[in-house]
């Protein structure tokens, strides 16, 4: 059966239920029908539960089911007789509509209502795009109305975005047609997921917290070489007022009926890929365990979902979950034998290098089976990771749901309960924007050298003369390597690193370095999965999953 027709063939508890698993009254929710809800309860100040992230190894193009995974482990904790909770980011409808795939998971480990997650869902992606396109507006009108702060055109550092992969928007001109279309200037579109607004979604803790950040965002410079911001523009109350329920954590359920909180989405090769802070404490207020995902690979979400997010809220993971395939060690071995295996086996060891050693965090291996695996490839890659002093286990999620996660649901839980020390981070705060950038380059990454280009240059040294000087660093990178280029597989070393340019988020309070060839809107393939869905005079959608 395809995810979808699983999806369909499970009656959905009501979300009224749901919520009481968690403890939370009629009141506490606004429904979105039967089997979505917005959760209105505010979250615990600091809730005490067991954090668990699952991250993994580089990717092929088509995921290796690190969602899948993330969903049968919180239904196998609740088959442990725990009370588990899964956090997860909500798909954008680029990849839904491109290559990978939307993030309900897959098989009989999904979130549901599926179409709808992956789909529309709450409205949350929609409200973050119109903000995000009120303040465009907005800047655009203040030009065009006499420019009273006197913005340097050229510095704007705010762009449009839209929740669709479209290469033909990466570089736009606007304001074309004459005076009465305002004043004519180059511009371009991120995808949604790339969108500041989505990042300070995710960190914001309040709608105080909200529009402070909002109102911080850099637009660009004045002529004198002054900032000027979304909240000198006005722009930071009606912005906020979009976003006043996608603020909200949306509850939804596994097909086994465990409780699931979804929301924000960034991606973590253009953004710090984690869902919202909000969700996160939410869950942790009232389950005792707390499944949560950062997106690729470790060198990507895992760290960011340290360095930025943890940083930001003040959170601590009691267990890692790095989740591998055979196909994915194959692809970093460059072949698709067993030679091939053994040699991308050193991808899975940096991965695993990355989380035990530097971030001193508590870690075991899962190993999403598919059809094609044989029990000798799970063995290799076991005995290996056991080498590297961390287990590693088989799961069969996809096909037996929770119950093919009890093994590593069991490793998992015996981990968070044991004793911690304190984790450590990527990097101190208090070092240079350059400074963090190249310590994560040689340090996580295995660069011999950093290229800066003079663009990243001179932003660089606006930051360091900025108060931004202290803010983490968002490295946007291919998510197929540890390093800037995506053909550079396994576990490369003496290479250089290049950074192309610096974006300050200023309202998210991190700054992106762009590295490599990454593209900040991602294109469609030569046949997308757009061409191959379809939906009947019923409404019934075919070819979603």
């Amino acid at each position: 059966m395809k995810d979808i027709e699983i999806a369909r063939s499970v009656r959905p508890q009501r979300i009224i239920d749901i919520a009481k698993k968690l403890g939370l009254s009629e009141n506490g929710i606004e429904q979105y029908g039967k089997h979505k809800a917005k959760i209105m309860t505010e979250p615990k100040a600091n809730p005490k539960s067991k954090l668990i992230l699952v991250t993994a190894t580089h990717p092929t193009p088509y995921g290796e089911g690190k969602t899948t995974i993330s969903v049968g482990l919180a239904d196998g904790i609740t088959l442990l007789g725990k009370q588990a909770c899964l956090t997860l980011r909500e798909p954008s409808l680029g990849p839904v509509f491109g290559t990978k795939g939307g993030a309900a998971g897959g098989g009989r480990a999904q979130v549901i209502p599926m179409e709808d997650i992956n789909l529309h869902f709450t409205g949350d992606f929609h409200a973050i795009t119109s903000a995000n396109n009120l303040l465009s507006a907005l800047i655009d009108n203040h030009i065009k109305q006499g420019n009273k702060l006197n913005l340097d055109l050229d510095t704007i550092n705010w762009h449009r975005c839209i929740d669709l992969n479209d290469r033909a928007l990466r570089e736009i001109e606007c304001a074309l047609g004459g005076e009465v279309n305002g004043i004519p200037r180059k511009d371009r579109f991120v995808i949604t997921a790339a969108s500041e607004v989505m990042a300070i979604l995710c960190l914001a803790s309040d709608i105080q917290d909200l529009k402070e950040r909002l109102a911080d965002i850099l637009v660009g410079y004045d002529t004198d070489g002054n900032r000027v911001t979304a909240g000198m523009l006005g722009a930071h109350n009606s912005m906020a007022i979009l976003l006043k329920d996608a603020l909200a954590p949306n509850l939804v359920q596994t097909l086994e009926g465990t409780p699931a909180i979804i929301h924000g989405g960034p991606f973590a090769n253009i953004a710090h890929g984690c869902n919202s802070i909000r969700a996160t404490k939410l869950a942790m207020s009232y389950a005792d365990y707390v499944v949560t995902e950062a997106g690729f690979g470790a060198d990507l979400g895992a760290e960011k979902f340290i360095d930025i997010k943890c940083r930001t809220a003040g959170l601590q993971p009691s267990a890692v979950v790095i989740v591998t395939t055979v196909r994915a060690l194959k692809h970093n071995g460059g072949g698709q034998d067993i030679a091939a295996l053994e040699k991308g086996l050193a991808n899975l060891e940096g991965h695993i290098d990355n989380i035990v050693k530097k971030l001193a965090l508590p870690a075991v291996v899962a190993i999403n089976k598919f059809t094609t695996d044989t029990s000798a490839e799970h063995k290799l890659i076991a005995s290996y990771a056991q080498s590297l002093g961390v287990k590693a286990i088989v799961a069969e999620c996809w096909e037996q749901g929770g119950a093919g996660c009890i093994t590593l649901a069991q490793e998992v839980v015996r981990l968070a309960d044991s004793p911690k020390k304190a984790m450590s981070f990527a990097y101190p705060l208090e070092i240079s924007a350059t400074e963090k950038i190249t310590l994560l380059a040689k340090d996580f990454y295995g660069a011999e050298k950093v290229v800066f280009t003079p663009e990243a240059k001179e932003k660089l040294d606006k930051v360091a003369d900025s108060p931004y000087r202290d803010y983490p660093v968002c490295i946007a990178k291919t998510q197929y390597s540890f390093s800037d280029d995506a053909q550079l597989l396994g576990r490369p070393t003496g290479y250089t690193f290049t950074v192309r340019d610096i974006n300050i988020s200023a309202g998210a309070r991190f700054i992106v370095a762009v590295c490599g060839k990454m593209l900040l809107m991602p294109g469609l393939s030569s046949q997308p999965a757009a061409i191959s869905m379809s939906i009947d005079s019923n409404k019934v959608i075919d070819g979603l999953f």
